[in-house]
């Protein structure tokens, strides 16, 4: 009798550690249909958001941009294109645009992080500096475009200095140093921002490897270029991105200062796309948006290769 319990209860340890095992592995799927359940309902009203508000009207402009017009929607494929980029005030709109922003995000980036290491060393009024170039941040844009103007008028500020030297009074905002007022604008606006970012950067990078690179008697010129540089990529590339995207939004401040047709340099791809949809006129800026929007994604990609080039080393 021993013998045959001592049978059942070896058949019996078997069964219970197979019935154990399928019971976790059920309740490891259980879990994990759970969870992705949980991620599905926490993502969707974020996902139908952006699918409603940005997805679906791209598309709808990708739409409007292969047709001959929204009531006579003949498929017509790069006719629309070829118009507006045979069209003189695309051509003026797109060149003021692409200078602009060859000028004003180089400098961006570049002066945001020569604020930022200055303010790293020991200066006195440190804090005092950091809010000078923040309060930019704070003053709406309508307050800054009045200062400007005030400013940079042909019988402003500037020109009252500049007439006790002797100098010629100028029209800033219609002359050919139009685009530099915009370009001060910009920096005025977006640098303090900017070297925040830079600064907390700075704040991320190993401190042993400065004081490696200190004790083995490296320049402040080497460091710079072979440690800091290079951790900084990331966010040298977070800056740039967003300086160009910033860039391409300038236009609130120049309708403001300029209206709807301003100096010839001051004529952005936003007056045009503006104009064109005051005109009625859906397939040419469909047309016109797709095409920026293609240049945007084009910049974008080659500014994250050559981050990845550049930066590889120092993630690996």
């Amino acid at each position: 009798m021993k013998a045959v319990k001592e049978k059942k209860v070896k058949n019996k340890a078997p069964r219970e550690k197979k019935a154990g095992k399928a019971r976790k592995a059920w309740d490891k799927g259980n879990d994990k249909v759970r969870d992705v359940l949980h991620s599905v309902a926490f993502l969707t009203p974020s996902v139908a958001g952006v699918a409603m508000f940005f997805i679906l009207p791209f598309l709808v402009v990708v739409y409007y941009s292969v047709i001959r017009s929204p009531m006579n929607p003949e498929f017509v494929f790069l006719d629309n294109f070829l118009t507006v980029l045979n069209n003189p005030s695309f051509r003026t709109a797109a060149k003021n645009t692409a200078m602009f922003s060859s000028i004003a995000v180089p400098l961006a980036v570049v002066l945001s992080l020569a604020l930022a290491l200055m303010l790293e060393c020991r200066i006195p009024c440190k804090s005092l500096l950091r809010t000078f170039f923040l309060s930019p941040m704070m003053v709406p844009v309508a307050s800054v475009v009045l200062i400007w103007q005030v400013v940079f008028h042909y019988r402003g500020t500037l020109n009252v200095i500049l007439d006790n030297f002797g100098v010629t009074a100028v029209d800033w905002i219609n002359s050919p140093y139009c685009l530099l007022v915009i370009v001060v604008l910009f920096l005025w606006k977006n640098l303090g921002y900017n070297m925040i970012l830079f600064m907390a950067a700075l704040n991320n990078i190993p401190k042993d490897l400065l004081e490696v690179a200190d004790v083995e008697g490296a320049s402040a010129a080497h460091k710079f270029f072979n440690i800091k540089l290079r951790y900084l990529s990331p966010t040298v590339l977070f800056v740039a991105i967003l300086s160009i995207i910033n860039s391409f939004k300038v236009f609130r401040e120049i309708y403001l200062l300029t209206g709807d047709y301003p100096y010839d340099g001051l004529y952005m791809m936003q007056h045009f796309m503006n104009n064109t949809f005051n005109n009625l006129d859906y397939q040419k800026m469909s047309s016109a948006a797709v095409l920026m929007a293609l240049v945007m994604v084009a910049l974008i990609a080659l500014l994250f290769k050559v981050e990845d080039i550049f930066g590889k080393d120092v993630e690996g």
